[in-house]
């Protein structure tokens, strides 16, 4: 693609003033750096995307509240993490963090544990324990 023809369109890279680096063709035809403020065809998939998102962690909470699932989904999920990436952070095998998806196993960790997790999804215990409802 041509420098002067590399997209502009706007997406929600605009709204946080970000740009992409991208490669391009210049009047030489050799390769070179330039920005783009996206194209509309990736700010599609970049919004569907936030949307699953979104609808996983409402989700997420919603099991919460239930008491169908511990609060570590929730934060996994709010963090963009999965339980292959959650167990490295909090050093566990992920079969003993799915363990603590479940609320009564949830109930009965001990402060250290909770702390790892804490720790991993960047809150403090007291949020790990407590979600807020609003």
């Amino acid at each position: 693609m041509e420098k002067e023809k590399v997209p502009q369109d706007k997406s929600n890279l605009t709204a946080n003033n970000v740009k992409e680096l991208l490669y391009a063709t210049d009047e030489n035809g050799d390769y070179t750096t330039t920005l783009s403020t996206g194209w509309e065809p990736k700010s599609i998939a970049l919004s569907n995307s936030i949307d699953e998102i979104n609808e996983r962690i409402a989700e997420a909470k919603l099991q919460v509240q239930i008491g169908e699932v511990s609060p570590i989904c929730y934060y996994m999920e709010r963090s963009k993490m999965d339980l292959t990436i959650l167990a490295s952070y909090v050093g566990m095998w992920k079969w003993r963090v799915k363990r603590h998806f479940k609320p009564t196993v949830f109930a009965k960790l001990s402060d250290t544990i909770l702390q790892k997790y804490a720790d991993a999804f960047e809150i403090s215990v007291a949020e790990l324990k407590n979600i807020k409802t609003d």
